[in-house]
């Protein structure tokens, strides 16, 4: 366990975290300006990028390229609370999708056809879908992490049990750490492997959301299974399974929505969200009544004894 301490002071301490978010924030700043170059030259004619990609076209679309190391700095925060807070870690999840609709949304705005026509051009119409998309998982997370600092009184077993758990948590975000850098790297590689380079056609990168994202909420449907099956071995409170169970199907729904567009991969998302706010919420109703009814029968004891 000393080892395990080590490791993850290392990589997931407070220190760490300053760390990483100035050196995430600094390459996302520097990718801006080098984004921002290559249009102007591309505009100017300095250079050709063959097959005109969209990403080039209007200096809009520059904002996509640091958003995509935002989001590697999200992902990173997605494992750094793991072990702190379960809802926080869930947080992250529904955060990480909504940081991808909008950066979604900085691309598709340096193509907008601004007509009469509006929701007869594609195009415009998954614009609109995903800014309205944008706005309801705002107030959802919102709602969601409103309901999930709710502090309910806990006993010493309760106490006992959350730093077992949590320590078993340290080590499944000590491996997941390695694993998803090894992801990620993996498949920038493969994509760049894959995409033809010449002297007049460079690899850009436009299709990130589906390269890296859902292969990591697949991961992260495991994680959440495995940290269910986890939490058996020291609670079997009916709620708590719920809850934890809602959560993977959230996650799942996730997952879903990168096999699909348009629409229904809105609706999924959106869904995802709304179906974690509420198993919360009916979660705090349980913990409340459970409370209220330790309390009456205290109370009863207490009144029993006195007379």
């Amino acid at each position: 366990m000393k080892i395990l301490t080590i490791i993850f002071e290392t990589l997931l301490s407070e220190r760490t975290r300053v760390k990483v978010e100035k050196t995430i924030l600094n390459i996302a700043l520097l990718s801006f300006l080098i984004h921002l170059v290559l249009i102007y030259l591309q505009k100017f004619d300095v250079i050709y990028i063959g097959g005109n990609p969209e990403l080039l076209k209007n200096p809009i679309s520059a904002i996509y390229t640091p958003f995509s190391f935002i989001l590697i700095y999200e992902v990173y925060l997605l494992i750094y609370y793991l072990p702190k807070s379960f809802t926080t870690y869930i947080t992250k999840q529904y955060e990480i999708i909504t940081l991808i609709i909008i950066r979604k949304l900085f691309k598709d705005l340096s193509s907008l056809q601004l007509t009469s026509e509006w929701f007869e051009i594609k195009g415009d119409l998954k614009f609109t879908y995903d800014i309205v998309a944008s706005i309801l998982l705002f107030y959802l997370i919102f709602q969601f992490q409103k309901h999930g600092k709710q502090k309910f009184e806990e006993n010493a077993e309760a106490t006992d049990f959350i730093q077992r758990f949590v320590k078993k948590k340290k080590i499944i975000a000590v491996l997941l750490l390695p694993l998803f850098f090894i992801m990620a790297s993996y498949t920038l590689i493969n994509w760049l492997m894959g995409t033809p380079v010449s002297t007049s056609q460079l690899p850009i990168l436009e299709s990130i959301n589906n390269l890296f994202f859902d292969q990591f909420f697949t991961v992260l449907i495991l994680v959440d299974v495995v940290l269910l099956l986890i939490s058996f071995f020291y609670t079997d409170e009916f709620h708590k399974i719920m809850r934890n169970s809602g959560f993977i199907i959230s996650t799942i729904l996730i997952r879903m929505s990168f096999g699909v567009s348009g629409l229904v991969n809105i609706v999924l998302i959106v869904a995802a969200v709304l179906f974690g706010l509420m198993m919360i919420i009916i979660h705090n109703k349980y913990e409340k009544n459970i409370l209220s009814t330790s309390e009456k029968s205290k109370g009863l004891r207490n009144y029993q004894n006195e007379t």
